[in-house]
């Protein structure tokens, strides 16, 4: 029996392939990133017309900090482009930005034009897409656990008091809903660190599909496939 909610609220993408993409192509893996910085814009606007409420994207998980220096500059110059080209993306369709993730680990630049967006759109309400960037699951569940353990020790939470609702309550972004949804390109079948804690009921799509050449079609077949799951959470 189908969900009774076919169309997911929260649709969290792992963004693979970008590199074999490139690679298959003779191209630099930095051309790679930039088709798949277009793939974004696709994906956005696929989920705003489907009624996807929010839209979570794994762009640069806290391992990828071990990867040439030459490559993470050049990702952080095409975030920053990015976002100067998609800020009026976010105001015509009224989607709010935000960032999920380690901000101290960013460059300043980057942090910078990424507030201002986050800024300039934080009052609207019709979708948010949601950026991880210097994002790992068990970084944030760390995070978590570490402002439960400062909160006891200054006496301000009984220990006693510690459940999953404290722990998720101090999350990044613990507002935002779980994902209904997790979709990962390229072939890959791991979660890679991401969302390890909000995943815990999550749905799961594979897709061959690159990153670079996902498309409307491939983000309606996720959505399609999901429609057909009987999610229980553990009842019947």
């Amino acid at each position: 029996m189908p969900d009774a909610n076919p169309t997911p609220r929260h649709v969290a993408i792992i963004m693979d392939g970008n590199g074999r993409w490139a690679k298959a192509r003779g191209l630099p893996r930095l051309e790679g990133h930039k088709a798949g910085a277009e793939t974004v814009r696709r994906v956005m606007r696929a989920a705003k017309k489907f009624g996807v409420e929010y839209l979570t994207l794994y762009a640069f998980s806290v391992e990828n900090w071990s990867r040439p220096p030459a490559e993470i500059r050049g990702l952080m110059r095409l975030l920053r482009f990015f976002l100067k080209r998609n800020e009026k993306e976010f105001h015509d369709n009224k989607v709010r930005m935000r960032v999920m993730g380690r901000r101290s680990d960013l460059p300043a630049s980057a942090d910078k034009a990424l507030a201002e967006v986050e800024a300039a759109t934080a009052h609207y309400t019709e979708g948010q897409l949601i950026l991880c960037l210097s994002y790992g699951g068990r970084t944030e569940i760390a995070a978590a656990a570490r402002a439960l353990a400062e909160d006891a020790a200054a006496g301000r939470l009984d220990p006693a008091a510690i459940d999953e609702k404290a722990l998720a309550s101090r999350l990044y972004l613990p507002d935002v809903p779980d994902p209904d949804l997790i979709v990962r390109t390229s072939g890959e079948e791991r979660l890679s660190n991401f969302l390890l804690w909000q995943a815990a009921y999550a749905e799961f799509h594979f897709t061959p599909v690159a990153w670079p050449d996902f498309g409307e079609d491939d983000f309606r077949a996720a959505l399609d496939a999901y429609a057909r799951r009987h999610r229980r959470y553990g009842g019947l």
